[in-house]
């Protein structure tokens, strides 16, 4: 692709208006010429592998506290993965155990892309049941 006719224009213009020397000019098209030619042979960039780039990005953690003993489901927090710190802290209010769960395994899961349930403890003490996943 050769240099377009408005970026040779926008330098002859510069030389008109007395900007530039004459000789700076034919130095900024010149140049301007020989990046046009390397652009030229180095040409568009390559796709990318299958499969790659391609994978959705988890957008949601999702954490769910059922009790064991009614089944009833006590916490359920949707919260968008940009907001994970807050949301960790916040699902360690309702069980202590959320905030032991290690953040290094959940920002790896969102890191590789990884969509489903993450962490699935069953808590005999609390009789909670608490799983942790990316939607």
């Amino acid at each position: 692709m050769a240099a377009s006719s408005e970026e040779r224009l926008k330098i002859l213009k510069l030389i008109e208006e007395n900007k530039i020397t004459p000789e700076e000019g034919i130095r900024l098209l010149q140049a301007l010429e020989k990046s046009s030619a390397l652009a030229e042979k180095k040409g568009p960039l390559p796709p990318p592998p299958p499969g790659e780039g391609m994978r959705p990005r988890p957008r949601w953690l999702r954490v769910r506290i059922t009790d064991l003993r009614s089944g009833k489901v006590r916490v359920n927090i949707r919260l968008p993965v940009t907001v994970l710190n807050t949301g960790m802290k916040l699902g360690a209010r309702f069980s202590p155990e959320i905030g032991e769960i290690e953040m290094g395994q959940i920002m790896d899961a969102i890191q590789s892309g990884e969509i489903g349930q993450i962490v699935d403890i069953y808590d005999e003490e609390d009789q909670e049941h608490i799983e942790v996943g990316l939607e």
